[in-house]
């Protein structure tokens, strides 16, 4: 066993959701992830939780799709639906074999699973604005994101457990750190309205008025590292191209461009998968309209790996996700989707708000 596995089942128990004695802790993972899923049952029941493990694999999911009716894929299991309403906390960790499981899979039965949890989504987004689920995402390096990556599974496992501070002697106070610096930024947005994003790939307006920005310092995702908001429904006006591939049900999508109209996405193009990409932003209402707006802070993660946990906190770029938006922020938006889109703000770019010079070039200027 990896000590650093264990330091990082610690962290996601002892300080992203705080396990409390008696608290019911639904643990989500891959079979490949056992070695972290185990640590983290022990330190469950260490804190006086009680834990409950769902096990999950890319066959069986591949499975499941690829052989349900439209009435099955339609159907909602009791057991999610309780886990929603009554789970104190969840700790998902994520694994795979292979990152294009899906990829053979209809794009339109994926909507359709999708869009039949969509009350189950809001029912844990409501519960989770509300303190009520405590939550937190994280993954277990193996050799298919190592792939990904361009890296070597020993590369990778150190870039996993170096972002999320389990090679520390004192990880806790690393994301204190974390968390003071970015509240800095969160007490500066406070009350303020009109941001404008411009760059070679972006030129955008949109409002924050009334919106809340939220400090990610490691209680949500393991690793964290970014500042978001849901911006005013129908405000956003503008278009952006995304410079980095999205991933989504075992998917890429690249060369991603979007044109905004009152908030609404009205022309959306990818260079690759392109009828995937507009199957998602079809499936309901909400899922053209952004839910999302954030800042990448961790400026310790400078890699694109294809993956978003990681990649959508990279210090120097924003990323945006069309679809369901955190009640917490004072997002009204609804819909089955959240998919976070990256563009780079290194060159050349910056982020004016109420006319005032915020963040230039990949870094936050004046008083940060």
């Amino acid at each position: 066993m990896d000590p650093r596995t264990q330091k990082l089942a610690q962290i996601l128990v002892n300080y992203s959701i705080q396990v409390k004695p008696g608290d019911w802790v639904v643990v989500n993972g891959n079979v490949l992830a056992l070695p972290l899923v185990n640590e983290v049952v022990r330190a469950v029941l260490e804190a006086g939780g009680h834990p409950n493990v769902l096990l999950s694999s890319d066959e069986l999911n591949e499975t499941s799709l690829r052989y349900s009716s439209e009435e099955q894929l339609k159907w909602v299991s009791p057991v999610a639906r309780l886990i929603y309403e009554k789970a104190d906390a969840t700790i998902g960790i994520n694994a795979t074999a292979n990152t294009r499981a899906l990829t053979g899979i209809d794009p339109q039965k994926q909507a359709i699973r999708q869009n039949a949890r969509r009350d189950l989504t809001q029912l844990f987004m409501e519960r989770a604005a509300k303190g009520e689920l405590r939550w937190v995402g994280t993954l277990y390096p193996v050799p298919a994101f190592a792939q990904e990556a361009d890296m070597s599974l020993r590369e990778y496992e150190d870039f996993v457990y170096g972002a999320t501070y389990a090679d520390q002697d004192d990880p806790v106070a690393k994301w204190m750190e974390v968390h003071n610096r970015q509240q800095r930024l969160v007490d500066w947005l406070k009350g303020k309205d009109r941001v404008e994003v411009r760059g070679p790939n972006v030129d955008l307006t949109l409002s924050i008025k009334d919106r809340v920005f939220i400090n990610a310092d490691g209680e949500k995702n393991m690793p964290d590292g970014e500042i978001f908001t849901g911006p005013v429904e129908d405000s956003v006006n503008g278009w952006v191209r995304f410079t980095y591939p999205a991933l989504r049900g075992g998917m890429e999508v690249d060369g991603v461009e979007f044109r905004f109209e009152a908030g609404k996405v009205v022309q959306a193009t990818a260079k690759k998968n392109q009828e995937y990409l507009l199957t998602q932003l079809d499936s309901d209402e909400g899922a053209r309209y952004l839910g999302e707006f954030a800042i990448g802070t961790n400026y310790g993660i400078q890699k694109f790996t294809k993956n978003i946990l990681f990649d959508e906190k990279i210090g120097g770029t924003i990323h945006m996700a069309v679809g369901a938006g955190y009640p917490e922020t004072g997002s009204k938006n609804r819909s089955a989707v959240h998919w976070d889109f990256i563009c780079d703000m290194r060159d050349d770019s910056e982020i004016l708000v109420d006319g005032e010079l915020f963040y230039k070039n990949g870094e936050f200027v004046g008083v940060f």
